[in-house]
C-alpha cells in the first residue's frame, strides 16, 4: 500500500475559516484519521489532495452546512468519502433532531461513511444505492436540504435532487471555476432563486444556494 504523504496542517487551521466547538473539532480529527487509515484501500479523496486535507476537503465542506445553518435534517447524494455529508453530519452531532442521510452507491464507501458516524457519535443514516432509486423510494419524511461536492453538472444535481426539492428542500452546491457556465446552462431547463457565495478556500469557486427549484415546461406544456 502506499503510504500516506504528511500532513500540511494540523486540525486547528479550522478555526481560521470559523467559530468551531472543541467537541467537534475532536469529531473532525476522527474523521480525518479515518479517511487516511481507509484511502490505501478505498481511494476515498484525490491522492495529491492528502497533504491538504484539512482546507481543500474539510475547511471546504465545513461551508455546506454554515451556508444552510437553520437547516436540520439533509440529504448529501453521492457522499463519497463523506465531503461534505460527514462534515454536516458532525456539525450537526448535538443539535436536537438534527439528521443527515448519506446515499453512497458503493457498498465499500457506505460502509466507511458507517463507521464515521459511529466512530464520530453523528446522527446520520448510510444508503447504499443509487441516488435515483433511494430518491424515487424515499419515506423519511421531510428535508431541509440537499447538498453535494464534486459531482455532476449543476443541470445533473437539479435532476437528481428533484425528489426532495420539489417537496420545498433546498440546494447546497460546491462549483468551481465554472460555475456561471453551468448556471446559464440549467437555467435552460430549470427556475430557481440562487444566491451565490464566494468560496471561503478558492475565490474562483462558488457556493450555489438554491431554493423554489422547479423544471421549465417543454414546448408541449410538460416538465423537462
Amino acid at each position: 500500500m502506499a503510504k500516506v504523504p504528511p500532513l500540511k496542517d494540523t486540525a486547528q487551521v479550522v478555526h481560521k475559516y470559523g467559530d468551531v466547538s472543541r467537541e467537534t473539532v475532536e469529531r473532525l480529527q476522527i474523521y480525518v484519521d479515518l479517511v487516511l487509515k481507509w484511502q490505501p484501500a478505498q481511494n476515498l479523496i484525490a491522492p495529491s489532495t492528502i497533504p491538504d486535507i484539512w482546507v481543500r476537503h474539510v475547511v471546504d465542506s465545513l461551508q455546506t452546512q454554515w451556508s444552510l445553518p437553520d437547516a436540520r435534517t439533509w440529504v448529501d447524494i453521492g457522499s463519497g468519502g463523506g465531503f461534505p455529508g460527514i462534515v454536516t453530519a458532525i456539525l450537526l452531532a448535538d443539535v436536537p433532531d438534527a439528521h443527515v442521510h448519506l446515499i453512497e452507491s458503493n457498498q465499500r464507501k457506505a460502509a466507511f461513511l458507517r463507521t464515521v458516524l459511529r466512530e464520530t457519535g453523528s446522527k446520520g443514516t448510510v444508503y447504499p444505492g443509487r441516488i435515483e432509486s433511494v430518491a424515487k423510494e424515499w419515506s423519511q419524511g421531510p428535508v431541509d436540504a440537499v447538498s453535494a461536492r464534486a459531482l455532476a453538472s449543476l443541470e445533473l444535481l437539479l435532476k437528481l435532487s428533484e425528489p426532495f426539492t420539489a417537496r420545498g428542500a433546498r440546494a447546497v452546491f460546491h462549483k468551481g471555476q465554472d460555475f456561471q457556465r453551468e448556471i446559464n446552462e440549467a437555467s435552460h431547463t430549470w427556475t430557481f432563486d440562487l444566491v451565490e457565495k464566494k468560496s471561503l478556500i478558492d475565490p474562483t469557486s462558488r457556493m450555489l444556494l438554491l431554493s423554489n427549484i422547479s423544471a421549465r415546461p417543454n414546448q408541449e406544456g410538460v416538465a423537462t
